[in-house]
């Protein structure tokens, strides 16, 4: 199974897709406003205490105040406060806590009003994105991730993650971490350290060490609100956390974003360099591996399944719900039963697909085609298990019900990613006129012309439909020939999915467009001035 990752940066910020055996898993936006990530470490301000609910609002910059709930203060939060109030009055001065004293536990069914005054200032980090209209949600239990490793301060507590299995690999592991790890820190040990020897993780425990001295001297200093510490970018984090021996490529489309992954490369997987790659093809990162169209078919709000059937996908403030239907797959087999099971079980491996791509959180319930055997339910439910085990975030999932339904609920952390696939269309603008097509290919003649011949331009590249890119380029002497016969010039002719079929783009040797001809914004100007006439 081989695993890509392919980042295409835009102006807005970077798209991040994850490709399996080229097909779409994953998809991400990595937002260039967006200043709260997962992972950021801020200097908060207590602004409400909410008794009834207890929990706090505390701001910490955003539009909204971030949300704090008595149960995510951690039970070191009396150390943790202890040290920042030390910090800032400038009695600690080094950043290890090896001479630190603890200052005992928090009451784990305390109140917050007795913990948390108004203006108090506090040390959080976000666990969760902002999401619709709420704010970001916030702990005090501070922790740092790595690629092996996650560094928790105030503790000394060693834990393993549940997915290593092996008792002997589970105490090996611990054995190592406590030979190495700081005074009064917490580790725990995540599943990709499996089998790694103590040098890599010495060095990831060190990153993490370095982190920690960032935080203690940029919090000598921070005003409220601040960011004391920032989480890597989603790209840079996606690799920490995913890069394995199965992947098979990085590819990014643009200079500076390269550079940065191959400086974070070469510090945590030196050996992963030679996967790096720029690409620097005409045709977009995004339509040269296919990823547009998947992601086109992929967000719609009806999914076609492989092997038949189709799932029809809702999202609601509370929840999300999945219908699956068998369609024309009804009509294959004479029993319904096995219709039902086999419809079902590709589409248990559609939904899982659809939870991870889509990052869809909360609750979330699938309408399967009713079965009246328990042990094709339970085929069912093992399928999407199984599919979902690979799955980074927490989920549960129940038995299905008597009625069909399968209930599952999956960890929410950012806002679930949605595209919009109905699109106005780029050759009338959503006015239903176009200019005759016909005439589009004198159109591009007689722009050709003017290029090649009076302004006595060379190397320029046409970007058309890709019907039109068939026209000019096929036959045994194509138009595109004819035009280097008779200009004694050659026009690169491109094909490019997202313009119309009467709309075309050209570009000089440089890639600077020099002509762009819109339908749609051809049809506006026209409107415009038959406005003008009537007036």
């Amino acid at each position: 199974m081989s695993n890509e990752l392919i980042i295409n940066s835009t102006q807005d910020g970077e798209r991040i897709a994850l490709l399996q055996d080229k097909r779409l898993i994953e998809y991400h936006f990595d937002r260039n406003d967006t200043a709260y990530s997962v992972g950021d470490i801020f200097l908060g301000t207590v602004k409400k205490v909410m008794p009834g609910l207890n929990a706090a609002f505390i701001d910490i910059g955003y539009q909204k105040d971030a949300f704090l709930h008595y149960g995510d203060l951690g039970e070191n939060y009396p150390s943790l406060t202890k040290w920042v109030k030390g910090v800032q009055s400038q009695k600690i001065t080094v950043g290890p806590l090896k001479t630190f004293q603890f200052d005992g536990t928090l009451d784990k069914v305390g109140k917050i009003d007795s913990t948390l005054k108004k203006g108090q200032q506090m040390l959080v980090q976000i666990v969760k994105e902002p999401i619709s209209t709420k704010g970001p949600r916030l702990s005090t239990d501070i922790s740092m991730a790595g690629r092996y490793l996650v560094l928790v301060p105030f503790s000394n507590t060693i834990s393993v993650s549940k997915k290593i299995v092996s008792k002997s690999e589970r105490e090996r592991l611990k054995r190592l971490i406590a030979s190495i790890k700081p005074d009064n820190f917490g580790v725990i040990i995540r599943t990709v350290a499996e089998g790694r020897e103590v040098a890599e993780l010495d060095k990831d425990m060190q990153n993490m060490v370095e982190k920690w001295d960032k935080l203690f001297q940029t919090l000598r200093t921070a005003k409220p609100n601040d960011k004391v510490l920032g989480e890597l970018g989603r790209t840079s984090s996606m690799l920490r956390d995913m890069l394995n021996e199965s992947f098979d490529a990085i590819t990014v489309d643009a200079a500076p974003m390269y550079e940065e992954m191959r400086s974070y490369l070469q510090q945590i997987a030196p050996d992963k360099l030679g996967l790096l790659k720029l690409h620097t093809g005409k045709v977009k990162v995004f339509e040269s591996q296919g990823i547009e169209k998947q992601l086109k078919t992929l967000f719609g709000k009806t999914v076609t399944v492989p092997g038949g059937g189709y799932l029809v996908i809702e999202h609601t403030e509370a929840l999300h719900v999945i219908d699956v239907n068998s369609g024309n797959k009804s009509n294959q087999e004479g029993d319904q039963e096995a219709t039902a099971l086999h419809v079902n079980l590709s589409a248990a491996r559609e939904v899982a697909r659809q939870l991870r791509l889509r990052d869809m959180g909360g609750i979330i319930v699938v309408d399967f085609i009713d079965m009246k055997s328990a042990e094709s339910r339970k085929k069912v439910e093992d399928a999407v298990r199984d599919i979902m085990k690979h799955d980074k975030a927490r989920f549960t999932i129940l038995p299905i019900t008597k009625f069909g339904l399968l209930q599952i609920t999956r960890q929410r952390v950012r806002p679930v990613e949605n595209i919009v696939t109905g699109e106005v269309c780029p050759t009338c603008g959503g006015t239903g006129k176009i200019s005759a097509s016909i005439l589009v290919t004198d159109e591009i003649e007689n722009s050709i012309e003017d290029l090649l011949v009076t302004q006595n331009q060379s190397g320029i590249t046409l970007n058309v439909h890709p019907f039109l890119h068939a026209y000019y380029t096929k036959g045994l002497v194509s138009r595109q020939m004819k035009w280097y016969l008779k200009y004694y010039k050659w026009v690169k002719v491109m094909k490019d999915t997202s313009l119309g079929l009467t709309d075309y783009r050209i570009e000089d040797e440089h890639g600077e467009e020099i002509e762009l001809h819109s339908a749609a914004a051809a049809m506006s100007r026209l409107q415009d001035r038959e406005i003008e006439i009537i007036d």
